[in-house]
């Protein structure tokens, strides 16, 4: 066997020692590398926060502005044109049916009145003597002493007076029943809730303004044992309306007091320019505590219906293929699902239909995110994502089935 000497030994070590750092090289940048492959890989999948639909409540709560108006509620406008001559009932008087509350004093009227009656027994003299002188006519007709045309003439002058009797008497009764509008009465039992007129007032007939300026409605009269309430309802809400629903009502006056409203009827048709119905409701009011015309706060509680679900708003996509959210499955794998949108607000969504209690949906989706791509869920810091605590929450779940 040769002998090396020193420096072939020498040699060889420095050899070797060349070759092994080599290797380590090629296995450091072959590393690298692949760190490299798979940091790159991972950028190209984007980080996306899921949550869970949720349940929608049992019942559904909204509240609403509502006025309140009197059962019944008649402004009591003048038929006739004159001066007041009086008032006998002023604000808040309670008055029954028939109670007398102003008088009006019209003397052009009963000066018409007066040249109606007049006219009536002038046409009843004209008919009376018609009749006596058709009579006489008709008598002598039947001896043929006059002719039969003579006869018919007279007939006729009698009928004409008749006519014209029955038009005076029209014209009586006419002013008869203006003249009964010269006293003011009370409808129905109520209280005035109104008086627009005094003592000297001059009044116009019809449902405007007096020739001088006077207000022709004199009174208002409302009967108020039970009140209306007229609620605009919009139509995302209309369901609820139905026969048995009640709703709590309070009013500025009674601030720790609440009144019960009965729902009565609905306006089956939605304002265009408000998307609400009209909606009524009747409060009972014996103690006579509200008002007509006031202002209230309407509570309506109501059984939601079953499988609603309830997602963030950012989760909505808007895309030509209607309303969307992105759904990942088991794989991590992102889908675009149709769904049916119901009642939004600003922070959550109801969703009718196209959900399932246990879907995980993309919150606030990158524009650029596409069917079909892969995504990893992220798990943000509670608080910072309202999504944060949901994440972590799906993240355990799925450590526990594990």
């Amino acid at each position: 066997m040769p002998a090396f000497t020193k420096t072939q030994l020498f040699a060889g070590s420095v050899f070797c020692a060349f070759l092994v750092y080599g290797g380590y090289l090629v296995a450091h940048r072959m590393h690298n590398q692949h760190e490299l492959d798979v940091a790159a890989t991972t950028a190209n999948i984007p980080d996306v926060a899921v949550v869970k639909p949720k349940p929608a409540p049992d019942t559904l709560s909204i509240t609403l502005p509502g006025n309140i108006n009197a059962w019944y509620q008649a402004p009591m406008i003048a038929q006739v044109s004159g001066y007041v001559k009086m008032w006998y009932k002023d604000y808040g008087s309670t008055v029954k049916a028939g109670d007398i509350l102003a008088e009006i004093n019209a003397p052009s009227l009963d000066a018409q009145y007066a040249q109606a009656k007049a006219d009536l027994q002038v046409q009843m003299a004209k008919y009376k003597l018609a009749e006596v002188t058709a009579t006489r006519w008709r008598n002598m007709g039947k001896s043929q002493a006059v002719s039969g045309q003579s006869v018919t003439v007279q007939n006729a002058n009698e009928r004409a007076a008749q006519s014209a009797l029955a038009a005076a008497q029209s014209n009586v009764d006419h002013f008869a029943a203006l003249e009964k509008f010269k006293t003011i009465v009370a409808p129905f039992d109520g209280v005035v809730t109104a008086r627009n007129v005094n003592v000297g007032d001059y009044v116009g007939a019809g449902s405007g303004i007096g020739d001088n300026g006077g207000a022709s409605e004199l009174f208002t009269v409302a009967d108020t044992h039970e009140m209306r309430l007229f609620v605009s309802v919009p139509e995302v809400f209309s369901y609820m309306l139905k026969p048995g629903l009640t709703a709590k009502v309070s009013v500025p006056q009674y601030p720790n007091k609440v009144f019960t409203a009965k729902f009565l009827t609905i306006a089956k048709g939605y304002d265009p320019n408000t998307r609400t119905a009209v909606t009524e409701f009747t409060i009972d009011n014996n103690d006579q505590k509200l008002w007509p015309g006031s202002f209230a706060s309407v509570a309506l509680t109501a059984p939601s219906e079953p499988g609603i679900y309830t997602i963030p708003t950012g989760a909505l996509v808007f895309q030509e293929n209607g309303m969307q959210v992105v759904v990942v499955d088991a794989q991590n794998i992102a889908h675009f699902r149709n769904i049916k949108v119901g009642r939004m607000s600003d922070a959550y969504t109801e969703v009718d239909a196209g959900l399932l209690p246990g879907d995980q949906v993309v919150d606030n989706p990158p524009a650029d995110l596409l069917e079909g791509q892969k995504v990893q869920l992220s798990a943000p810091e509670v608080g910072y994502l309202s999504t944060g605590g949901n994440a972590k929450a799906a993240a355990s779940e799925e450590d526990d089935d594990e």
